[in-house]
């Protein structure tokens, strides 16, 4: 299982119990100055400019690093219209723990650009990672992708939309690494599923906005889309209460996979609504991720 150190303990509780985090601030306090010691954060490098801004990654890594470290790319949630890189900071711990360098993304919200930017924007940072590696000392052959909600689903578009696409075009550089493996946390793959009828929300509505096209462009960006044979293996993590991205929208991703097989995992959580899963839940999933990242990433 999932080694419980103090840092792991207060994301989980983080997570699920504001009160219970309150009553860890002695704990906290005695490891605060433990990350200062093991990990160096190397905050708001520039990867791309669009729209007239910068876009901006954090780097995190753990010291005294001799030899390229597996990498995990995290995109924030949010419903492509709001959200940061730093307000998740919490959930790149435990990877960090493991070892992990980790890279935090920004990318464009919707009152910047619309749909496609945020996939855009999300391949790019990706092709950075690649391009930067021997700088900053990413394993170019550990990448993996991960996010939560929207986050999730770029997580997913990064790993799964093939060069043919061309949604990296804009990007600098020519080669774009593989990605070695997908944590989804409870991403959108149906865009389109989410513009109309009984599942229609807001958030994607807002993303694509009134562009004529915004039907083609929705599929363009789905996951579903892109399910294939040889696909880099996946981990979702779902509860089948959301209320915010459907449950199919993952039953419907482990089938496709499945029929490919595709190596690829569901953890559903029952009763689980969007995120803020109990304790004893986020520790089994994390050490389902932990077990399925040992076993696939190599």
């Amino acid at each position: 299982m999932i080694k419980l150190t103090p840092l792991v303990i207060c994301v989980i509780l983080l997570f699920t119990n504001f009160n219970s985090a309150i009553a860890q601030q002695n704990e906290t306090a005695n490891w605060a100055g433990t990350i200062q010691n093991e990990f160096r954060v190397i905050p708001d490098i520039t990867y791309r400019q669009a729209n007239g801004i910068e876009l901006k990654i954090d780097i995190y890594q753990p010291r005294n690093q001799n030899n390229p470290s597996p990498t995990f790319i995290y995109y924030h949630g949010g419903g492509w219209v709001a959200g940061s890189k730093e307000a998740n900071v919490l959930r790149l711990i435990p990877y960090l723990e493991k070892g992990w360098a980790v890279v935090n993304v920004q990318y464009r919200l919707g009152n910047v650009s619309l749909a496609p930017a945020a996939v855009e924007d999300s391949l790019c940072a990706l092709r950075w990672v690649g391009r930067n590696a021997d700088e900053y000392g990413f394993d170019r052959d550990r990448i993996v992708t991960s996010g939560n909600s929207a986050g999730g689903h770029l997580a997913l578009t990064t790993g799964m939309i093939p060069t043919e696409a061309e949604l990296d075009r804009q990007c600098m550089g020519s080669e774009t690494p593989e990605v070695a493996a997908i944590v989804n946390w409870y991403g959108i793959t149906d865009v389109g599923d989410l513009l109309d009828g009984p599942n229609q929300k807001g958030y994607a509505v807002r993303w694509l906005g009134a562009q004529s096209n915004r039907n083609a462009i929705a599929e363009r960006v789905s996951p579903l889309e892109y399910v294939r044979a040889g696909l880099p293996p996946i981990i979702s993590i779902h509860g089948d209460a959301d209320p915010t991205v459907p449950y199919d929208h993952a039953v419907r991703l482990h089938q496709g996979l499945n029929r490919f097989e595709v190596v690829n995992e569901l953890i559903t959580v029952p009763n689980g609504l969007h995120g803020g899963f109990p304790a004893e839940e986020m520790e089994r999933i994390y050490d389902a991720i932990f077990s399925f990242l040992r076993a696939n990433v190599k």
